[in-house]
């Protein structure tokens, strides 16, 4: 049995590396990405570069998506040359692995419906981009049971933990509390090395010293070590990014009507740091607006 042709479109730190597994597995893969420079990597490991999200869209059987924000997702669904607009074949899937905005998600997903006949999971994904070579990403899927069933494959072919927690835009919503966790504790690890450098310990040996007690988890063991180490580059996620999804948690939480000061507090760290020029930074970089003495806001500023 073959396998699909896949469409990818967004050849970002993801996009790539998620083009790579698949063009390991052995899928054909048919690529766009708004910056073609950005496709000489998955171009070198086969994937074929065409002009336009249409173009995509018309010579794949699963159109899969990872893009910056809503605006980017909104321009590549229903822009000039967007997926829609590609009279591509009724049925068609498109997965988006892009954070966006549960609303926004809806609204996209049925214009696909509506306006090509084109249905939408939402999917998007935590664990960067080692992860996404080796297959173990984190998947949050919102879909109907049956577009589930017939991405399942596909997605298992990405991730380690794949699950469907609802209709479209469930997958999304799971997403923003994901971020939640992952900014806020970003800003926890920096602040827990900062405490464990400054009292004279040996602060390497905290994730060896805390596994397996109430304290233990994968940012812990995965993301403190890199922090404590300073080992940023290459970077495995930006923090305009993550600054991104972390307004995109509080507008969520102001609109569910819950007043969520410690994700206020770490959106609000982010902003800064991405303000003081560190927008392609590493996230977990964060400790550095510490070092730079811009934590506390105006307190600091020129140094």
């Amino acid at each position: 049995m073959s396998l699909p042709s896949i469409g990818f479109i967004g050849i970002g730190l993801m996009g790539e590396a998620m083009t790579l597994r698949l063009r390991d597995l052995g899928y054909p893969v048919f690529v766009w990405n708004r910056e073609p420079e950005r496709l000489a990597s998955v171009a070198a490991a086969g994937a074929v570069p065409l002009a336009s999200p249409a173009q995509v869209a018309r010579r794949s059987d699963v159109v899969l998506m990872c893009v910056l924000d809503d605006a980017a997702v909104d321009v590549c669904t229903r822009g000039p040359q967007g997926i829609a607009q590609a009279d591509a074949g009724t049925g068609k899937l498109i997965v988006d692995f892009s954070t966006i905005k549960p609303d926004t998600t809806r609204d996209l997903a049925r214009h696909a419906l509506e306006h090509a006949g084109m249905r939408w999971i939402d999917a998007p994904v935590s664990g960067g981009p080692q992860a996404a070579r080796d297959g173990q990403l984190t998947i949050m899927a919102g879909a109907s049971p049956a577009d589930f069933e017939r991405a399942r494959p596909l997605l298992e072919a990405l991730g380690g933990q794949v699950t469907r927690m609802g209709p479209v835009g469930a997958g999304q919503t799971a997403k923003i509390i994901n971020q939640a966790i992952v900014g806020a504790g970003f800003v926890l690890m920096s602040e827990a090395a900062l405490l464990a450098e400054a009292s004279g310990i040996d602060a390497a040996r905290l994730p060896v010293c805390l596994k397996g007690g109430f304290a233990d988890s994968v940012l812990l063991q995965k993301v403190y070590p890199r922090i404590h180490e300073r080992r940023f580059d290459p970077p495995i996620g930006y923090a305009r990014q993550l600054s991104k999804d972390m307004d995109a948690v509080q507008a969520y939480a102001r609109e569910a009507g819950c007043d969520l000061p410690m994700v206020e507090a770490a959106a609000g760290l982010f902003a800064r740091y991405v303000a003081a020029g560190a927008a392609l930074a590493d996230s977990a970089s964060i400790i550095r607006l510490y070092e730079m003495g811009l934590s506390r806001g105006d307190e600091g500023e020129g140094a």
